[in-house]
C-alpha cells in the first residue's frame, strides 16, 4: 500500500507539473501575441564615436541606401569578433575598389555583452566610420534572433546578410547566395532591363531568401563533435521536421541572406528570440511562399560555441511557442 501511495502522490505532482508547463506555455504564447509590443524599443539614433553626433537611425520600411548590409550578433564575442569583422571588412573594402557602385554597411549588435564587446564593436567604428559600420546596443541580453531581428530592421541594404561573430563561415561566400538570388529574380522576370545595374537597383523588391548550408560537411561532423553535439543536432532535426515541415537540410547555419522585400516581411514578423528563430524563418517563408534556395558554404568550427545541453530546454521552449502560436492562429502575421 504505502508504495502504491508514493505512486499516487509522483502521479498527481506530475500532473501538476505538466498542468503547469502547460499554462506556462499558453501565457508565454499570448504575450507575444502582438508582435511589436513585445519586443524591445527600437533605437532611435546611432552614435558616432569620433565626433559623438548622433545618426538617424533607418527602418526597413524605407527606401535602400547600401547594396548590402552584413548583421552582426555578438554576445561576449571580444575575442572572436576581432578575427570575424577584419575578414570581413577586408573583404568589402577589396570589392569596393574594384565595383564602384558597390556599397555596403555592417552593423555589429551587441546583445547585452557583459565582456569588451561593445569597445571592440566602436573601435571598428572609428576607423571605417559610422557610415560603414553602425553598433546597435540592446541593453541587456535578449537572445541572438532578437539581436538579428534589431540589426535587419535597422539596415540599410538592398540585400541583407546575417552572419556569425565567430568568422565561422568565410564571408566572400556572400557571393554564393548573391549571385543565386539574382538569378533566381531574373527568372522571375521581375525587372524589366537585365543589365547588372537595373537588376541592384531592383532586387530589393523582390522576395527571395537564401540559406547557407553545412549539409555536405554532415559526415564529417559527426565524426569529430562532442557526443552531445550530435545528439542536440539529431533531435533537433527531428523537431524542426515536425514544427516547420520539410525543405531546408540546414536551417541553424548562421549565414543567411534576404532581399529587402524578403527582410521586410519576415523580420516584421519573427516572435522567437533565441536559438529557433532559424525554424520560424523557416516557417514564416513558406507562409509567404518566398523562394529559399539553400547553398553550400565553407564552414569551420571555431571554439567557443554558445550552444550546449543547456540550450535543448530552451530549443524545446521555443517550438512549443511557435507551434502553438501559429497552429491556433494566436500569432498573427502581417503582411
Amino acid at each position: 500500500m504505502e508504495l502504491i501511495w508514493i505512486l499516487f502522490q509522483l502521479l498527481i505532482l506530475a500532473s501538476v507539473l505538466a498542468v503547469a508547463l502547460a499554462s506556462a506555455i499558453v501565457f508565454e504564447t499570448f504575450r507575444r501575441k502582438y508582435n511589436h509590443s513585445c519586443h524591445v524599443e527600437a533605437p532611435t539614433v546611432f552614435e558616432d564615436p569620433n565626433s559623438l553626433k548622433p545618426v538617424k537611425c533607418p527602418h526597413i520600411l524605407d527606401p535602400a541606401e547600401k547594396y548590402i548590409s552584413l548583421i552582426v550578433p555578438a554576445y561576449n564575442e571580444e575575442y572572436r569578433l576581432p578575427g570575424a569583422l577584419d575578414e570581413t571588412l577586408n573583404y568589402l573594402q577589396e570589392r569596393t575598389a574594384k565595383d564602384k557602385p558597390f556599397s555596403y554597411e555592417v552593423v555589429i549588435v551587441d546583445d547585452g555583452s557583459t565582456d569588451g564587446t561593445k569597445r571592440v564593436a566602436f573601435d571598428y567604428v572609428k576607423r571605417y566610420t559610422v557610415d560603414n559600420v553602425r553598433v546597435v546596443l540592446l541593453g541587456r541580453n535578449h537572445g541572438k534572433g532578437e539581436a538579428i531581428r534589431k540589426g535587419v530592421l535597422h539596415s540599410r541594404g538592398e540585400l541583407i546578410l546575417m552572419l556569425d561573430a565567430d568568422g565561422a563561415t568565410k564571408v566572400s561566400d556572400l557571393e554564393k547566395l548573391e549571385n543565386q538570388i539574382l538569378a533566381l529574380a531574373m527568372e522571375e522576370r521581375k525587372f524589366g532591363d537585365s543589365s547588372a545595374s537595373d537588376s541592384t537597383l531592383r532586387i530589393s523588391d523582390v522576395p527571395i531568401a537564401a540559406f547557407g548550408s553545412r549539409a555536405h560537411l554532415e559526415e564529417k561532423a559527426l565524426a569529430t563533435r562532442k557526443w552531445y553535439r550530435n545528439f542536440l543536432m539529431k533531435g533537433f532535426h527531428l523537431v524542426v521536421l515536425l514544427a516547420a515541415g520539410p525543405g531546408i537540410r540546414d536551417t541553424q547555419c548562421g549565414f543567411k541572406m534576404f532581399t529587402r522585400a524578403a527582410a521586410r516581411k519576415l523580420f516584421m514578423n519573427v516572435r522567437l528570440k533565441r536559438w529557433c528563430f532559424d525554424v520560424e524563418l523557416v516557417y514564416l517563408c513558406k507562409w509567404f511562399c518566398i523562394p529559399v534556395i539553400e547553398i553550400s558554404v565553407n564552414w569551420t568550427e571555431i571554439p567557443g560555441s554558445k550552444v550546449n545541453l543547456l540550450s535543448i530546454p530552451n530549443m524545446l521552449w521555443e517550438i512549443a511557442l511557435m507551434s502553438l502560436g501559429y497552429r491556433t492562429g494566436m500569432w498573427k502575421i502581417y503582411s
